[in-house]
């Protein structure tokens, strides 16, 4: 999509520095703001590492905010250095297909707790204790509003960045979308701070994300699954009160491999099985 009749080879090598640079000027014009309206409104703020607010909703809010600011930044930075429209870094219709994107919702809640269950099954089976803490109503409800609301942007915007821009920019230069999955995927990797099994996953989820990407002609699947996805995992953490943890990713256990084998079949079949018998368009026109 991004080889197009003004593409040149230093394109996508400008776009990717505007891209970072906007990125980072975002995120400092949206925390220079949200502290400003803070301060004013008398909100406890705290500087510890990434940390901005102490009430933990506040903050896990505020880096939801900033992350989902960069699905913006991409679309400015596909029109202004790559001189075409937004829309083609969504799918190959030129657009976001919302109708095919909510049709992946279904396909991707299946798959996450068919792996989640394949997880806890493991766990269960090899000894491990399984046990959860509740809450309670109303720290749940009040978070899960905040999520519901914010996630599905900060997911749509690390596929706009890393299955988007990435597999796109490096399309513009050859035809084989592999080297672009590998490099996305460890920038992906990277963005996160897991440890161990938590890399093999995040890495993996990047690969089939933008397998997924290619072979679908769009953004919509991979962004269903990285929105179910993270609903369910912030949805844990509020459900047990501790959404100071919701951003710790560290370490993994090794369970975590099987459920990552179930989701991640799970959905490829459903997607692939859906996106023949709805004869979703995979290539330009």
């Amino acid at each position: 999509m991004a080889r197009n009749s003004v593409n040149t080879w230093w394109r996508p090598i400008l776009g990717t520095g505007f891209l970072i640079i906007g990125f980072l000027v975002s995120s400092l014009v949206l925390g220079l703001v949200v502290g400003l309206v803070a301060r004013m409104a008398g909100v406890p703020m705290v500087a510890e590492g990434s940390r901005v607010f102490t009430e933990p909703l506040l903050d896990v809010a505020f880096q939801l905010l900033v992350l989902a600011a960069a699905i913006p930044v991409v679309m400015g930075t596909v029109w202004l250095i790559q001189r075409r429209r937004p829309g083609t870094v969504s799918s190959v219709a030129g657009r976001l297909r919302w109708r095919w994107l909510l049709a992946c919702v279904p396909l991707g809640l299946l798959a996450v707790v068919v792996g989640e269950g394949a997880q806890q099954l493991t766990t269960f089976l090899s000894g491990e204790e399984v046990s959860y803490e509740w809450g309670g109503w109303a720290p749940f409800l009040e978070a899960m509003a905040v999520i519901l609301l914010l996630v599905p942007f900060q997911a749509a915007a690390e596929e706009y960045v890393f299955r988007g821009w990435v597999i796109q920019a490096f399309g513009a230069y050859m035809r084989n979308p592999w080297p672009a999955f590998i490099i996305g995927s460890a920038g992906f990797a990277a963005l996160h701070g897991y440890t161990d099994w938590g890399i093999a996953y995040v890495f993996g989820f990047g690969i089939l994300s933008g397998w997924l990407a290619v072979r679908t002609g769009g953004l919509e699947a991979p962004i269903a699954l990285h929105v179910v996805n993270n609903v369910v995992a912030f949805g844990f953490s509020a459900a047990d009160g501790n959404l100071d943890g919701a951003l710790e990713q560290g370490s993994l256990p090794w369970q975590t491999v099987v459920g990552t084998i179930v989701q991640f079949t799970a959905f490829t079949l459903l997607i692939l099985t859906f996106a023949r018998k709805s004869a979703v368009q995979t290539v330009s026109r």
